[in-house]
């Protein structure tokens, strides 16, 4: 994810600063007066604004879908590391008991009048 916008911040960077430089030397080179260089030129500024505003409102709805679909993930995974930390506590619980029945069982039988011997 980071390489794709570190792609875009690239790719959005040259592009206004090619846009930058076209449209300076488009109007240094007509031939036109000091006001009508400044006129154009204040028009062109405003457009490039409101090309990067728009292109940085489309960044931002990006990251945030991805930053959305990145949290559900995250909760999904979690609640799927829950249930099967569930599962495995439940089994050790089997476990446990089993164990303790078998030793029980083992004491029983040593306690028996034989000495859990056959005889």
């Amino acid at each position: 994810m980071s390489d794709r916008n570190g792609d875009f911040a690239s790719f959005f960077s040259g592009l206004l600063m090619g846009s930058i430089i076209g449209a300076v030397s488009a109007l240094l080179m007509a031939p036109q007066s000091g006001e009508e260089t400044r006129k154009l030129l204040r028009e062109r500024g405003i457009e490039l604004r409101d090309m990067s505003s728009d292109a940085l409102e489309r960044a931002a709805a990006e990251a945030r879908q991805r930053a959305d679909e990145l949290t559900r993930l995250a909760r999904e995974q979690a609640g799927e590391l829950r249930e099967r930390a569930g599962e495995v506590r439940h089994r050790g619980e089997a476990a446990i008991e089993d164990i303790r029945l078998r030793g029980e069982a083992a004491v029983e039988a040593a306690k028996s009048p034989r000495g859990g011997k056959k005889g």
